[in-house]
């Protein structure tokens, strides 16, 4: 459910990025795309009964790789050295977070 919450917030924003390159009727369907999308993860990511605050790290984690293979597909973008870097510091905070929570848990 987070991998699907962080593409379609991702997605969501990368929809209303491509409205705000084009004009004219285009531009309207981008958005209503992208406000749709955006509402559904709003609702994906609220339906489940978690708590979000400790799945938190690990969504922010998952966010992040998500947006990173939404602009390397959708906008040509591929990460630069230190997107790579400081993302392997989110990946490895997610990664404490939720296997510490668990752990401390258990």
């Amino acid at each position: 459910m987070l991998t699907l919450a962080a593409f379609l917030e991702s997605g969501g924003d990368a929809l209303i990025r491509k409205g705000l390159g084009v004009s004219g009727m285009p531009r309207g369907l981008w958005f209503v795309a992208g406000a749709v999308t955006l509402f559904v993860y709003g609702v994906v990511v609220n339906l489940p009964g978690w708590d979000f605050g400790r799945l938190l790290g690990v969504y922010v984690a998952l966010f992040f790789v998500a947006a990173q293979a939404i602009s390397y597909f959708a906008f040509g973008q591929a990460p630069t050295v230190p997107i790579l870097v400081g993302g392997a510091f989110i990946v490895i905070g997610g990664l404490i977070m939720t296997f510490w929570q668990q752990a401390a848990a258990g």
